[in-house]
């Protein structure tokens, strides 16, 4: 008999859960897809040069490092429902500051905004990863995840039009008014917040005990109870700083890449829906505009999700960490034409690793607490901090890219992908798991 994907071992169907859960990977993906846009609105309005605007990225992944423990220690006593809560509650209040912080008109304000939003979405994070692991059968915990982290996907491609149109909107006059507006679309989502707060108060969200391969919870002598003991969930850490520092360098320096390597573009491209994406750079060709290339970020974003769409159905057939190694391998390669600076052949490249990139943060996620019980939850928690790795990796891109291009910055992203692809191949080896389907672990050595 065919499994569902959503029923547990005591029969009960988790759909209208998961659905509900689901909507939080598309509120931190429509947040992620607005921070990944707002670098070059910086360096514009404040003269800042690629490694400066990078501060952006560093509060945004600050504030998941400092939040990472708590939300974890917090969710464990809270449960599911109120660590959900408690992280809705935060990303408003980080929401509602924007208003004060476009009147302060300082750096520092926004920074602190982005820092307060991200601190919340860790709580987010921390508790819904981990969740829709255990929403149904183990064996389709990554179909599970993927489907999830699908609809993060889908909040990513709207992040940047919002971005597009809030961040780099210009008067009649030609003024840019993006200092006006910026607070418009973080103020949306402080009050759809707090309704969806209000929402999960009432629904109905039941804690779920996973399943104890490696015996953590008990109390058995000689058996090692640290989760730090396990191989494959020390380099599931690893590998999510490296991944999400690739990740975070090359979303934040996407406007920048398409607005200086990009090849000249034909006068016929502007005109029509596309007409004012672009404009005349300093040498007087035609160009992305900082607007149209926030817009073609949607295009790179719905390439991401139909990796996420696509991985979740691959992932139902094919061992979960090889397809993981194969994947990183190609961003490697991938990586490496953007480097060569190969022309439009790069910037296709650009384009295939938001593909690529797709199915890595929950694959990573979900091969790294396998196992692991009710210590999941702490866990999820350091796998969460490990996104700091978003904090630094852009500042290294930014100021390569100021030295020596943009192009050249994607050695970095490069050699995080190795360590990805790493990973993936050798988490057999790890785990002592001979192999994984839909993350159902067969046993191993």
């Amino acid at each position: 008999m065919k499994k569902s994907l959503f029923k547990t071992a005591d029969g009960k169907n988790h759909f209208v859960t998961f659905a509900l859960v689901s909507s939080l990977f598309l509120l931190w993906g429509f947040c992620n897809g607005m921070i990944d846009v707002m670098d070059k609105h910086f360096q514009r309005e404040l003269h800042l040069t690629l490694a400066q605007s990078a501060w952006v990225q560093f509060a945004h992944y600050l504030g998941y490092f400092l939040m990472a423990l708590p939300a974890g220690l917090l969710a464990s006593k809270l449960g599911y429902k109120g660590g959900i809560i408690v992280g809705l509650l935060m990303v408003a209040v980080g929401g509602f500051w924007f208003i004060p912080a476009t009147h302060i008109a300082a750096f520092w304000a926004f920074l602190l905004g982005v820092c307060f939003i991200a601190a919340g979405l860790t709580f987010l994070e921390t508790v819904a990863n981990p969740y829709t692991t255990v929403l149904g059968p183990p064996e389709f915990a990554a179909t599970r995840i993927n489907l999830a982290q699908s609809c993060n996907g889908i909040g990513w491609i709207f992040g940047p039009i919002a971005g597009g149109m809030f961040f780099y909107g210009k008067d009649e006059a030609g003024v840019s008014t993006g200092s006006q507006t910026l607070w418009i679309p973080y103020a949306a989502v402080a009050v759809v917040v707090i309704i969806l707060s209000v929402v999960f108060y009432y629904a109905s969200v039941p804690d779920i005990k996973t399943e104890d391969t490696y015996h953590l919870d008990d109390s058995t002598p000689g058996v090692s109870h640290s989760i730090w003991s396990h191989p494959h969930f020390v380099m599931a850490v690893v590998a999510q700083f490296v991944y999400v520092a690739a990740q975070s360098g090359i979303f934040s320096f996407f406007i920048n890449y398409m607005t200086s390597e990009v090849p000249t573009i034909p006068s016929s491209w502007n005109t029509g829906m596309t007409a004012g994406w672009f404009e005349p750079n300093k040498l007087g060709l035609l160009a992305l505009s900082d607007k149209g290339a926030a817009y073609l970020a949607s295009l790179g974003f719905f390439c991401f999700l139909a990796g996420r769409f696509s991985g979740a159905a691959i992932l139902k057939k094919f061992p979960a960490h090889k397809v993981l190694g194969l994947y990183g391998l190609l961003n490697v390669i991938a990586c490496l034409v953007v480097f060569l600076k190969l022309g439009w052949v790069s910037v296709a490249a650009v384009f295939a690793s938001y593909f690529f990139m797709s199915i890595m943060f929950p694959t990573i996620f979900a091969l790294g607490i396998h196992g692991l019980g009710a210590r999941a939850k702490k866990a999820s928690s350091f796998i969460v901090m490990a996104i700091m790795g978003g904090a630094i990796v852009p500042k290294i891109m930014g100021s390569i890219g100021d030295h020596y291009g943009m192009s050249r910055s994607f050695i970095v992203p490069l050699l995080c992908f190795a360590v990805v692809a790493y990973y993936g191949y050798s988490w057999s080896r790890l785990s002592k798991s001979i192999g994984i389907v839909g993350l159902a672990a067969k046993a191993g050595h």
